[in-house]
């Protein structure tokens, strides 16, 4: 059942409270443990607390993240602070050109004081994993990621091993010059559920750094706020917020959309559309909300569709790009506005 509160339409199309009526919030514990931990990354990072909700509503998804921008930004710093809040344990995998699939899934090593061989972990047996430049390692090292990305195990000397629980990677990569990179392959970008940019930082952020200095809080004196099993549990709570029927008709023509547009050569996957729902219900469940608005799935759309997207070449040479074209299918689409009763959304 929707709830009552979203029986009245606001001006703006989304669902509003009815006046006198409190809305209807998650329990106070978990919202403020959540408000915390991205206050005390936003304290790192100045002036970026958009990217930091989004990069928390994917990772509460279930989601993979990737963040491409230019070198500086803080992308590395953001990934430190957020691992540091959670609690768990970090690993930090430097990819290189020479780098094996062995040096990330780990292998079988010998013991000489046991005198057997023993497996050996490697880096992605963490809770929080950062894949940075992701891009400057082969394609044989990066493919060691997808069946960790998809099916949170490992496969090494034929045998399955599962990974820890929670499990979120973010990787990071800079698309400015493409010496010595190796592109992420479509069904690799397909299993990050946001790509999403930085940016340069405001002009008042930017002199608030520099004038802290040495005296910056770093990342390492982050108190973990959370415990890998809360974690675990407010995931289950985002997944369990509503999405009204005629939502989920919308993602699904906004896909179909992509997938006969002219000016792209791959649309959006099935996949997507499921990463596209659970990422709006994850910015619900941030919001304080147990239900999706249109304003949810507005704003999730380009960080989750636009990097899955294959643009013609023909469009390429036009000036398009993948974001342009989904957000022109979006504005043309009607957006739902849900007033009565639907089944929930397990």
């Amino acid at each position: 059942m929707i709830p009552k509160q979203m029986a009245q339409q606001g001006e703006s199309g989304l669902a509003e409270p009815l006046q006198g009526m409190e809305p209807d919030l998650w329990p106070a514990a978990a919202q403020q443990s959540l408000q915390l931990m991205m206050a005390r990354v936003n304290s790192v990072l100045l002036g970026k607390s958009e990217v930091v909700s989004r990069v928390f509503s994917a990772l509460l998804a279930g989601g993979h993240v990737l963040l491409e921008d230019v070198p500086g930004v803080g992308k590395t710093l953001l990934v430190r602070a957020i691992a540091r809040v959670m609690g768990g344990e970090f690993r930090r995998i430097q990819f290189t050109s020479d780098m094996q699939p062995a040096d990330v899934v780990g292998g079988m090593i010998w013991d000489g004081k046991r005198g057997e061989l023993v497996f050996r972990q490697g880096p992605l047996m963490a809770n929080v994993v950062l894949a940075d430049e992701i891009n400057r390692t082969p394609p044989r090292t990066q493919s060691a990621l997808l069946e960790a990305m998809e099916e949170r195990s490992v496969s090494a000397d034929g045998e399955t091993r599962q990974l820890p629980q929670p499990f979120m990677l973010l990787a990071t990569q800079n698309p400015l010059r493409d010496d010595g990179t190796y592109p992420l392959p479509e069904a690799q970008l397909d299993r990050f559920m946001m790509r999403l940019s930085i940016g340069y930082p405001a002009p008042e952020d930017e002199i608030g750094m520099l004038e802290s200095g040495r005296q910056r809080l770093l990342p390492e004196l982050l108190r973990p706020v959370i415990v890998p099993e809360e974690w675990l549990r407010m995931q289950r709570d985002a997944q369990s917020v509503h999405v009204h029927p005629a939502l989920l008709a919308y993602a699904v023509q906004v896909a179909g959309a992509t997938r006969v547009s002219p000016d792209l050569l791959l649309g959006a996957s099935p996949r997507a559309s499921l990463d596209w729902i659970r990422a709006s219900q994850a910015a619900a469940y941030v919001a304080g909300r147990r239900y999706v608005v249109p304003d949810d799935m507005k704003h999730t759309a380009v960080p989750v569709l636009a990097h899955r997207l294959l643009l013609r070449d023909e469009a390429w040479v036009k000036g398009s790009t993948p974001a342009k074209v989904l957000e022109a299918i979006l504005s043309s689409t009607a957006v739902p506005m849900p007033a009565s009763e639907g089944g929930r959304r397990r």
